[in-house]
């Protein structure tokens, strides 16, 4: 018995990756002169214009304490935790992950990812907010159009607990 496998289906199969838009969201976590640092914890999530959470990107925290106990800080991360942390049942498969250093941090992933999903087409905004022990806490907002229509890049820079957040869209 022989398989056939129509030429359509499978030049659809090589093509479609290549249209998946790539997001590309950097962070960068600002190396602090202080007595004790503690990384912060950090929740990147996409906003609606109503300021309403649409997806969360992803959620560090200390994922190495026993019984869970890293989550208990979680609402320290205000915004996040109102909007949509409190609901989120931890750790979440390809949202969960352990604090960042000091330094540069990329997410990478398609459009179709559970972290992008399906996105309805307009304008949002990628929110990125970070509360340290002992320290500060910030918000950054980096507004972006849905679907990319061409090669999109926006960055903001923060104050004091986020050095600089970027958004790179590329259809």
């Amino acid at each position: 018995m022989r398989f056939v496998v129509p030429a359509a289906f499978l030049s659809g199969l090589l093509v479609s990756p290549a249209l998946a838009a790539e997001v590309r969201v950097t962070v960068e976590l600002p190396r602090l002169q202080v007595m004790e640092y503690y990384r912060p914890y950090t929740a990147v999530w996409i906003e609606k214009p109503d300021k309403t959470a649409a997806r969360t990107v992803a959620v560090w925290y200390n994922t190495r304490l026993r019984n869970r106990k890293g989550t208990a800080w979680l609402n320290n991360v205000r915004e996040w935790w109102r909007t949509t942390g409190r609901s989120l049942k931890l750790p979440a498969d390809g949202i969960s992950g352990a604090t960042r250093a000091p330094g540069v941090h990329q997410i990478v992933f398609k459009s179709g990812s559970a972290q992008f999903g399906t996105l309805p087409a307009g304008r949002y905004h990628l929110v990125v907010e970070a509360a340290r022990e002992g320290g500060g806490r910030e918000t950054v907002r980096v507004p972006f159009h849905w679907p990319a229509k061409s090669a999109q890049s926006v960055s903001v820079r923060g104050s004091r607990e986020l050095r600089s957040v970027a958004i790179s869209i590329r259809p």
